[in-house]
């Protein structure tokens, strides 16, 4: 995917203001961050978005964000950490490479990320949607 920008950023023929590497992820910050230490965890290897992640690059995304938001807590000591991962244009996505953004927070930020709430769903709505979710997972053994 040559055109892709966190590729080219993970091949090292883009800019990037990095923070770590590994094998199979990287961090660095956000060019258009919503706040001081915003930062993008990425896997080194293209992948579109979630459903395309395998187990492994999962991990090694998941440890480096680990990783990255214990170094903010210890170098900003925000009042909070979203993680966040918009995953196809419905949901935002506008890099179609998978990625993850490390948003430290602090009071009065003026960042809103919250959805309307919906009616509360019964018991029984609840376990048949647990139960439809439940049977197409594939779980690796």
């Amino acid at each position: 995917m040559d055109e892709c920008i966190f590729c080219r950023i993970a091949r090292g023929e883009a800019r990037a203001s990095v923070v770590a590497r590994s094998s199979r992820a990287m961090a660095f910050m956000d060019i258009a961050p919503v706040a001081a230490g915003h930062v993008l965890i990425i896997p080194t290897a293209h992948v579109a978005d979630i459903y395309e992640l395998s187990d492994e690059d999962a991990a090694a995304v998941m440890q480096m964000a680990v990783r990255v938001a214990r170094a903010l807590w210890a170098a900003f000591a925000p009042a909070g950490l979203n993680l966040i991962s918009s995953n196809g244009r419905a949901a935002g996505q506008d890099v179609f490479h998978f990625h993850l953004h490390l948003v430290p927070r602090v009071p009065g930020d003026g960042i809103r990320f919250r959805w309307p709430h919906s009616d509360r769903p019964d018991r029984d709505e609840l376990d048949a949607l647990a139960r439809e979710i439940r049977s197409h997972l594939e779980i690796a053994s």
